[in-house]
């Protein structure tokens, strides 16, 4: 996608070919800056920090992070212990032991002296198919977008509403949830997309809002608690999110408030769709409310807020007073009955066991292909 009108990716190989380069996420929108990664530990700081976030990119960085440490040591013993040190960084997107689970087959049961050109060979994969997935989900999801134009009277704008950020920057490029929106914009459809803030860490209002700025897709920032009240009053013709694991049973684990989206949604009979890569589904879950382990982040998150001041200075302010505790539950499970449909790269799947299995049966059928424990 573009910044600056330059086409940019979320992550890269530097030149060298033994370091890879990330768009520090902290800082935006107010500040654009790259990172350097030389070593796993810092791809899993980077993980860890949220320099880089979001299920898909996250397992991509995972997956230069094992490049990063076999560089430093081939054994067995660093493949091990760099596998447990990512793995440790985020508990519930399940895109990070995928990728994972993906670079151990790659490399373990080789020669020492290969393994490093065969990481860097499946990493830059990763990368590639996440690319050529999410293209896929754009184009399925661009047909709904479509349809709902062509009911349209000329000149209405299809409004879109989404959550937190499934944009180019979760992913390597394009994004899930927002990968049609684009792709309709980039067709000439007269496409608004509502960008919730996403709070405590303001993902949409930092980062959704900034991309589709960047690539001039018309938007308009909300409170969290706005969705509601536009959906009752027609201003919502479609909700589009992101995922960081689906459960086998259609269940959605995704940003804190999705949820609650799902359901202002289903009261005003508002489709409610979910845009998510194949390795975003964990078929070794069959409930997603009792079984997703749901990660609770540092109160400061909640406690604090950073912006820029009115000279230019970006500040961080307390908002919360002091001595009053602070929970910070970073996602939660919306229920398969609320989903209207999952965006894949397959096509548009019912949130059911069954369709799940059907679309995607060479991993329905048993666990990933091994490595990480």
């Amino acid at each position: 996608m573009k910044v600056d009108g330059r086409h940019t990716r979320s992550i890269w190989v530097e030149a060298e070919g033994a370091t890879v380069a990330i768009i520090d996420q902290t800082l935006l929108p107010h500040r654009y800056q790259t990172a350097t990664l030389r070593t796993v530990a810092d791809a899993a700081r980077a993980i860890a920090t949220m320099q880089v976030r979001g299920a898909p990119l996250i397992g991509a960085t995972a997956a230069y992070g094992i490049c990063l440490a076999l560089g430093a040591d081939p054994s067995d013993e660093a493949l091990e212990h760099a596998c447990q040190q990512l793995l440790a960084t985020r508990p519930t997107a399940i895109n990070l032991k995928w990728a994972l689970d993906e670079m151990a087959a790659a490399v373990r049961n080789r020669p020492r002296d290969e393994r490093l050109a065969a990481a860097w060979r499946r990493a830059a994969a990763i990368g590639e198919e996440d690319i050529v997935t999410n293209q896929a989900i754009g184009r399925h999801g661009l047909e709904l977008i479509a349809e709902i134009a062509a009911s349209k009277k000329a000149g209405e704008r299809v409004n879109v509403l989404t959550h937190c950020n499934a944009g180019w920057l979760a992913t390597v490029d394009w994004g899930t949830a927002t990968a049609p929106i684009y792709m309709a914009h980039d067709k000439g459809l007269s496409v608004h997309v509502w960008v919730d803030e996403t709070r405590p860490r303001n993902q949409g209002a930092a980062l959704t809002a900034w991309e589709l700025g960047q690539h001039g897709v018309p938007h308009t920032v909300i409170a969290d608690n706005t969705g509601g009240h536009l959906m009752q009053h027609g201003m919502v013709d479609m909700v589009v999110v992101g995922a960081d694991r689906v459960a086998a049973n259609g269940d959605v684990c995704n940003k804190i408030g999705t949820y609650l989206k799902a359901l202002a949604a289903k009261d005003n009979n508002v489709p409610f769709y979910v845009g998510l890569p194949s390795p975003t589904i964990d078929f070794s879950v069959s409930d997603g409310l009792t079984e997703v382990p749901i990660e609770q982040r540092g109160a400061d998150e909640v406690a604090t807020m950073t912006g820029r001041t009115a000279d230019g200075r970006v500040e961080t302010v307390r908002i919360v007073p002091e001595g009053s505790a602070v929970a910070n539950y970073a996602f939660d499970v919306t229920p398969a009955r609320l989903v209207t449909g999952l965006i894949t790269e397959r096509g548009i799947v019912a949130p059911r066991r069954d369709a799940l299995a059907a679309a995607f049966v060479e991993r329905a059928q048993g666990p990933p292909r091994s490595g990480v424990s």
